[in-house]
Order: C-alpha cells, then sequence, then structure tokens
C-alpha cells in the first residue's frame, strides 16, 4: 500500500521561510514507474492547485505565484520530496498536498494534507 506523509507545516510571518518533506512508503519516488513527484495546495474556498512538479528525468516546474521563491528537490537517498518555501506571503497560505502519479495506476496517490499559515 502506497503512503505519502507530509511535515513541517505550521504557523510563520510574512517573508519567512518554511520546509516541507513528503516520505513515501510502498512506493519509490526515483523508478521509470513514477512519472511525477510534486506538491499542491489548497487554500479555504478554492480548488486544489498544482505548486510544483519533477517530472521522472528530474526536471522540475512551478506555478508562477510561487517561481523564485519556492524549490523542489527530490533526496533519492531518503526517498522524500522537499519543497523548500522562501519570502512566504499570506497568499501561501492554505493546505500542501505531497502528489506522486505511478504509471501503473489509474489515480494519483496524494498524502493527508499539511497546514502553512503565513501571517502578515
Amino acid at each position: 500500500q502506497v503512503q505519502l506523509v507530509e511535515s513541517g507545516g505550521g504557523l510563520v510571518q510574512a517573508g519567512g521561510s518554511l520546509r516541507l518533506s513528503c516520505v513515501g512508503r510502498g512506493i519509490t519516488f526515483r523508478t521509470s514507474a513514477v512519472s511525477a513527484v510534486g506538491w499542491y495546495r489548497q487554500a479555504p474556498g478554492k480548488q486544489r492547485d498544482v505548486v510544483a512538479i519533477i517530472s521522472s528525468g528530474g526536471s522540475a516546474d512551478y506555478a508562477g505565484s510561487v517561481k523564485g521563491r519556492f524549490i523542489i528537490s527530490r533526496d533519492n537517498a531518503k526517498n522524500t520530496i522537499d519543497l523548500q518555501m522562501n519570502s512566504l506571503k499570506p497568499e501561501d497560505t492554505a493546505v500542501y498536498y505531497c502528489y506522486a502519479r505511478r504509471t501503473d495506476y489509474p489515480r494519483p496517490d496524494w498524502g493527508q494534507g499539511t497546514q502553512v499559515t503565513v501571517s502578515s
């Protein structure tokens, strides 16, 4: 059974930093069986949107609103996906979800979510 377990959320003032981490259990992120991993977020009353994605080849893509502030990385030894969030803004407040897309499974895998709150 695949599990994605996030950690690192919390409350921070605007301009501060947080680092999120997602560990995979029952899944190995750096394999050809996983086409993409990354982070999404969902603010109250809004849809879940992509924040950053790493493809199986290692290339990263970011939402325009976080480009230059957030950095996504994959630690193959620890089997984690990390999101370094800098220069945080109140509009970054949301529940952040870890995401993995397996090539042989019809639906993506999601973590349980971790709350990030940025105060002004």
